[in-house]
């Protein structure tokens, strides 16, 4: 059975409005995500003079990494930072990286301790079976990202600092090559054991004199590892929110041209509705006037 000429009209101004509100939310991502990649481009440079400064203290004689940061636990407790969303409508964006976080937790060593950002990544994350030790709200802006990372730092401090972390990994989401993709990635952060030291002092250093540090090495050097953390997991955040708001993006784009195919067909339906009363009326006339009474 067709739709009537009022239900035709009522189903158009409710997809006209839907529209409306989708073209919102794509403007407010493609706005979000420049903020996020202006955010990430930023560190870039950042995290590279605090890589330099590490080098030029693993670079003092007699001078080396606090063994808190180096030498793992006897418990073996592996910490887990996934980095998801707190809202919907981002497509496959919190499935694609449960999925690829446990393929790689089955690799990980020791029992795991799971911190979950984004109430969706959390449901997400307990449907796949896995620990849950901690939820953080995802930041709503580039000025709110800083204190989400003072929490982190204080939940993984206090298990590692009580013996229960030996390792540390961060799991999102990074924008790929191509504007509106991204990719799954980790990235260990404890034990900063010999490997870690290695690849820092394998770097070139930018000119031919040897670096020194002034004052104490070794407040300095605790001050570069905190740094180093705290960037690292600013870096990650901010990523993984230039992902979400692209793949919202994407999936409004797809709404968008969806809404806009059925108001196409909607409109020509009622068009048509309206031409084929017009007909009829006609018709009757015409008979009418063929036939008088």
């Amino acid at each position: 059975m067709s739709d009537s000429g009022e239900t035709l009209r009522h189903r158009i101004d409710g997809a006209g409005d839907l529209q409306a509100v989708v073209r919102t939310m794509k403007a407010l991502s493609a706005a979000n995500i420049s903020q996020y990649e202006r955010a990430v481009h930023a560190l870039e440079v950042y995290f590279h003079t605090v890589e330099l400064g590490l080098v030029a203290c693993l670079r003092q004689p007699d001078l080396q990494l606090p063994t808190t940061f180096t030498r793992p636990k006897a418990a073996r407790m592996t910490g887990v930072i996934v980095f998801g969303s707190d809202q919907g409508l981002v497509g496959q964006f919190n499935d694609l990286l449960v999925e690829f976080v446990t393929h790689a937790l089955t690799d990980l060593p020791g029992d795991k301790q799971v911190w979950a950002v984004g109430e969706r990544m959390r449901d997400r994350l307990q449907d796949a079976g896995l620990p849950l030790a901690g939820l953080f709200n995802v930041p709503n802006s580039v000025n709110a990202i800083t204190a989400l990372i003072g929490q982190l730092l204080l939940a993984t401090e206090a298990a590692h600092e009580h013996g229960k972390l030996s390792h540390l990994y961060l799991f999102h989401n990074r924008p790929g090559a191509v504007a509106g993709q991204y990719e799954p990635i980790s990235q260990r952060l404890l034990p900063l054991d010999a490997q870690w030291q290695n690849h820092l002092l394998a770097q070139p250093w930018q000119t031919h004199k040897l670096p020194e540090t002034l004052g104490s090495s070794q407040q300095t050097l605790w001050a570069l590892i905190r740094e180093y953390l705290f960037v690292s997991l600013y870096r990650a955040c901010a990523e993984s929110l230039a992902s979400e708001n692209a793949s919202r993006l994407a999936a409004m784009q797809r709404a968008d041209k969806n809404i806009g195919e059925m108001l196409e067909n909607l409109t020509q339906s009622y068009h048509q509705q309206r031409q084929d009363s017009i007909d009829a009326e006609l018709f009757d006339v015409i008979a009418g006037f063929g036939n008088p009474a």
